[in-house]
């Protein structure tokens, strides 16, 4: 692995401790350490750290503030403290630094971080998405009504005129409105929902996370239990990709019309620099392979040249296919069922004929 990422990992040789009197050589130990390249990216990734910290408790005393009895468990807020751009340390020294805000408390379900003081200045929601202007010479009010969504997306009749009757309701402020002040399963209880899931969003990185992680919320924000139709109910709004596993909400607003975040973070411009040095150590990989395989073609035998300890893109790690579509089996209806067969079944997998090693013309089977 190290040898795949030149750009990020480089290693070097140190002498061993003194060694006795009678040794006939001298030997080194192999270490590995960061590029300057990478050393300067994680020196600057560190200072900003400290630099967000408070920014950071800010994002957590929203949460808290947002929650029906100001607490939430922090085995819950593991899950979206990623989105948050939370460090992974943050249950032992970021709940703990902050004791004017919150504090951890022990529950019957487990720690919990509990809200300490209110701040008014705090409780207020993300300010109403700007409205494009439709640039004629008279600007006039419009005779009918009309509802502002993406390019491309056609809704029903029924449902655009859900959305300009939803649109119509005032806003109300998802931190000082208690659930209890609005009719159960309301289009104004519904408005609230909308609200509170904007405003998480807002503070995530990359204005976006896992509905999944939504949904262990439902009952700390009140939010429905039908969480993900909500969410697909207002396109004006919300955005669900349903790539991967697990569905994913973006905010609309914080994107352009080509899917560019409009405000990037500090933090998410350190991720993007990481991604170029792995995509240029990728590319350094590539000039390698195609550069041994014209010296091979010019040379002749593959055993002309030696390897230099760098493994291909298409290095097997035992891994990459494990879940290939074949795992999937077909039920008598025809149907592709999504659950993948256990590899302890076909028998296959960390067995000895998993890796073979050539010596001679002779094949030695070796476990790994």
């Amino acid at each position: 692995m190290i040898h795949r990422y030149p750009t990020i990992f480089e290693l070097f040789a140190i002498p061993t401790a003194p060694l006795p009197s009678n040794a006939t050589k001298s030997l080194s130990q192999l270490c590995v350490r960061l590029t300057p390249a990478a050393a300067a990216l994680a020196a600057e990734e560190l200072s900003l750290k400290s630099a967000i910290s408070d920014s950071l408790a800010t994002k957590l005393q929203k949460l808290l503030m947002l929650s029906s009895h100001h607490r939430l468990l922090l085995s819950k807020l593991v899950h979206l403290a990623p989105d948050l751009g939370l460090p992974p340390n943050f249950r032992s020294c970021l709940c703990n630094d902050y004791p004017n805000k919150f504090k951890t408390v022990d529950t019957s379900y487990g720690r919990a971080l509990e809200l300490v003081s209110w701040d008014q200045d705090l409780a207020k929601p993300l300010p109403s998405p700007e409205v494009q202007s439709r640039e004629l010479i008279v600007d006039r009010p419009l005779k009918f009504k009309q509802l502002t969504l993406r390019k491309g997306l056609n809704l029903k009749r029924r449902h655009q005129d859900f959305l300009l009757k939803f649109k119509e309701i005032p806003d109300v402020c998802p931190y000082n409105t208690p659930i209890s002040d609005l009719p159960k399963e309301s289009i104004e209880a519904e408005k609230r929902a909308c609200l509170v899931v904007r405003e998480v969003l807002g503070m995530t990185v990359e204005k976006r996370t896992l509905i999944d992680h939504l949904t262990h919320f439902r009952n700390d924000f009140v939010l429905s239990n039908k969480l993900r139709g909500m969410i697909i109910r207002h396109p004006e709004l919300f955005y669900v990709s349903l790539k991967g596993q697990r569905d994913s909400v973006f905010l609309v607003e914080g994107f352009d019309d080509k899917g560019a975040l409009l405000e990037k973070k500090e933090a998410l411009v350190i991720k993007e620099k990481l991604m170029q040095l792995v995509r240029e150590s990728k590319r350094l990989r590539r000039e390698r392979k195609k550069a041994r395989i014209n010296n091979t073609e010019i040379g002749g035998s593959s055993d002309d040249f030696e390897s230099d300890g760098d493994d291909d893109d298409d290095y097997d790690d035992g891994f990459q296919s494990l879940f290939e579509p074949e795992d999937f089996y077909v039920d008598d209806d025809g149907d592709k069922k999504g659950e993948i067969i256990d590899y302890r079944e076909k028998g296959k997998f960390w067995t000895v004929d998993a890796h073979s090693v050539h010596d001679g013309g002779k094949q030695q089977m070796e476990p790994w």
